[in-house]
């Protein structure tokens, strides 16, 4: 826990390469198993808190890969990725991408009026990634719709 708690305080350092270098060992941390969801959602808030932050390009990649990382092992909700959700139309089309696939993986209905105005961007892979999303979320709607009945 304590290599856990150095790496959330790192992202708060001076040095973009640290900052960076520490989202990408939270990614690390995310991609495997043993994290509680009460961790696994504290990390997933402080990296989402750092992208709309973050004037480094290189570290709102890692947190963004970091974040995709925590839905391999935990569903988490969309209110711990709603602070990504004002800066959208700013990011460049990867970290546009990555972003979408994220409110995507959360499967929440709410999303799909955040993703469904870049099905129009100008760029063709933020078009696809948008597609997808909403595809995600529909999937999502449907499995739980099948849990409940």
């Amino acid at each position: 826990m304590n290599a856990l708690n150095e790496a959330l305080e790192a992202l708060t350092s001076q040095s973009p390469r640290e900052r960076d270098v520490r989202a990408a060992e939270l990614g690390d941390l995310l991609r495997g198993s043993a994290l509680s969801q009460a961790v696994a959602e504290l990390i997933v808030s402080r990296l989402a808190t750092l992208t709309i932050s973050e004037p480094d390009y290189a570290v709102r990649e890692s947190a963004l890969n970091s974040i995709c990382e925590a839905f391999n092992h935990h569903k988490l909700p969309l209110r711990l990725l709603e602070p990504l959700i004002p800066g959208l139309s700013t990011l460049e089309p990867e970290l546009l991408k990555s972003s979408l696939y994220i409110l995507g993986a959360t499967q929440d209905r709410t999303a799909a009026e955040t993703i469904t105005p870049f099905l129009n961007h100008h760029d063709p892979e933020v078009r696809e990634e948008a597609a997808r999303a909403l595809s995600e979320i529909a999937k999502g709607t449907e499995d739980n719709a099948i849990h409940n009945s």
